[in-house]
């Protein structure tokens, strides 16, 4: 494949300084919890969106598509940027796009599709709790994966505080143990399928941009929702209300950067080792909804989770003898 000098190699992202970001434990800690933030910010986001579009529980077609019309256009943004922002190209070589394929419809796809549809089958606790699930699957598979990512006590004590963490900032909702194959299955399909993509998104971003990468997933994961979406409700007209529209473009914001971000952490760090900082997904997200969702309230509880949080990313990052990659 022939470049042209002003473009940027895929293997590389943008700026050295960056790059040492990416590799300082300070550095790494800080986007980590960005990445995190922003994507606990998604639940108070879809709930308003929902209620503002007046989705019903049965809606599961236009959910979906709201879904497509999100990563298409995260995706969409995030290929510009990389061309005019970076001067670099959008071409991959053809080795990589398999890979590509299989990330997009695993990360986006398959994932968003068991995430969205379960969750409107299990209670608010159980979906916080199953959607952490990919916290699990991630170490585990680094475990088996990688020789130098390997699971010790340091480690599963870190998962197993953050995980108490998360059940407490739960707690007091309805706890239902029943089980659905197509409620709470889905959640824990949606987790195994979060955390294979990491896995391969850990290998691509050593030869590929992490923004080029995450780019072309979310283009060819959210073409294949359009087709689920489609199907499954024929033609769909979806109201947008003015705030409605501004929080797809939120939506579309936070996709893109934390996806990115995220890619980019993996490119120099362990993936069971910031794995870890997904923890606080759903407990950014209580917070969060207690501030922009009426009914939710912050309590002692979220903090006394926030802690046990903490200190679940205390124990995995001093188990780790350094920051660099695998």
């Amino acid at each position: 494949m022939v470049q042209r000098q002003d473009e940027l190699p895929q293997g590389k992202l943008p700026g050295k300084t960056f790059s040492k970001i990416l590799k300082n434990k300070y550095g790494v800690a800080g986007i980590a919890l960005l990445c995190s933030v922003l994507w606990g910010s998604a639940f108070p986001v879809l709930k308003v969106t929902y209620g503002e579009m007046a989705f019903t529980p049965e809606d599961y077609g236009a959910r979906i598509i709201l879904a497509a019309i999100r990563f298409m256009l995260a995706g969409l943004v995030l290929l510009i940027v990389v061309w005019f922002g970076m001067g670099g190209t959008i071409r991959v070589e053809r080795r990589f796009w398999p890979s590509i394929v299989i990330l997009g419809i695993l990360q986006i796809s398959l994932q968003y599709f068991f995430f969205y549809n379960g969750l409107a089958k299990t209670t608010g606790m159980k979906g916080a709790i199953l959607q952490s699930s990919s916290v699990f699957f991630v170490v585990l598979l680094a475990h088996l994966f990688y020789k130098n990512d390997k699971l010790n006590w340091k480690k599963a004590f870190g998962l197993i505080t953050g995980f108490v963490g998360i059940i407490l900032v739960n707690w007091g909702q309805e706890v239902n143990l029943s089980f659905s194959f197509t409620g709470e299955g889905f959640l824990i399909l949606a987790g195994a399928t979060s955390a294979a993509a990491t896995i391969i998104a850990k290998n691509l971003t050593r030869d590929i941009n992490a923004f080029l990468l995450t780019g072309w997933q979310m283009v060819i994961g959210a073409a294949l929702l359009f087709v689920v979406g489609f199907w499954d409700r024929g033609t769909i007209v979806l109201d947008f209300t003015p705030l409605a529209g501004g929080l797809l473009v939120y939506s579309v914001f936070l996709s893109a950067t934390a996806f990115s971000l995220w890619y980019a952490l993996l490119k120099y760090n362990k993936a069971g080792e910031i794995a870890v900082y997904r923890f606080m997904i759903p407990v950014s997200g209580a917070l969060l909804s207690a501030v922009f969702i009426p009914g939710e309230e912050f309590n002692k509880t979220v903090i006394q989770a926030l802690l046990l949080v903490a200190i679940g990313i205390f124990a995995v990052n001093y188990s780790s003898r350094s920051t660099n990659g695998i």
